[in-house]
């Protein structure tokens, strides 16, 4: 579990070290990747396992677009350009809350007979739940594959470029809100990681997140 909530901060942190922002809506985007991979189970019979690489895609899609849509526009604020970032992710936060409410109710939901759902290992006599040492082995996998991608792609190596010097790299043609956008998909996309394999055995509801811990 330790490894699952290191997933999901190193998302939070991803965003937060690149622009300064802390996205107080983090909690609601692993709410809704736990959603997204409850009804792709529900009406497809697609199991969380294979749905977690389409529900961290639609998370990385979602959160480039809450870039462009909300917070590029908080980041312009010529006063309080700090308190206008903080009410502006945490105002998204209480109306992605309330649209939960509103379309999906506020009943409690589960993935019910997946593959992994309810199974143990036994480990030295010490038995483990599967569903949480694969998302472990899965959140080691991500963090290794986000090592390798900040460190050895051009796409990492403009990610840190923007969050040295975002004035300098316009210079040389980089895109400032192109790599921020792809910033907060990416960072999106670990969350959705994350939920699609706490949605294995974690009740889902729109209240979700601030009960994880």
């Amino acid at each position: 579990m330790g490894l699952l909530y290191g997933l999901i901060a190193a998302g939070l942190a991803l965003i937060f070290g690149l622009m300064d922002v802390v996205n107080f809506a983090h909690g609601e985007f692993l709410m809704i990747a736990m959603y997204a991979t409850f009804f792709l189970f529900a009406f497809f019979a697609i199991d969380p396992l294979l749905a977690a690489p389409l529900v961290a895609a639609a998370l990385f899609v979602f959160g480039a677009v809450v870039y462009l849509l909300v917070v590029r526009f908080a980041m312009r604020a010529k006063a309080n350009a700090g308190m206008v970032q903080i009410f502006s992710t945490f105002g998204l936060a209480i109306v992605m809350r309330g649209l939960a409410q509103f379309f999906f109710t506020p009943d409690y939901r589960s993935v019910t007979n997946s593959w992994l759902g309810g199974k143990t290992v036994s480990i030295a006599g010490i038995y483990l739940p599967e569903p949480q040492l694969i998302g472990a082995m899965l959140s080691i996998a991500a963090f290794v594959a986000l090592y390798f991608f900040i460190n050895r792609t051009d796409f990492g190596r403009a990610l840190e470029a923007t969050r040295e010097d975002a004035g300098a790299v316009a210079l040389v043609g980089i895109d400032k809100n192109r790599v921020f956008a792809l910033g907060w998909g990416l960072g999106a996309a670990l969350v959705g990681l994350a939920g699609a394999i706490m949605a294995i055995f974690f009740y889902i509801y729109p209240d979700v997140a601030p009960l994880l811990p």
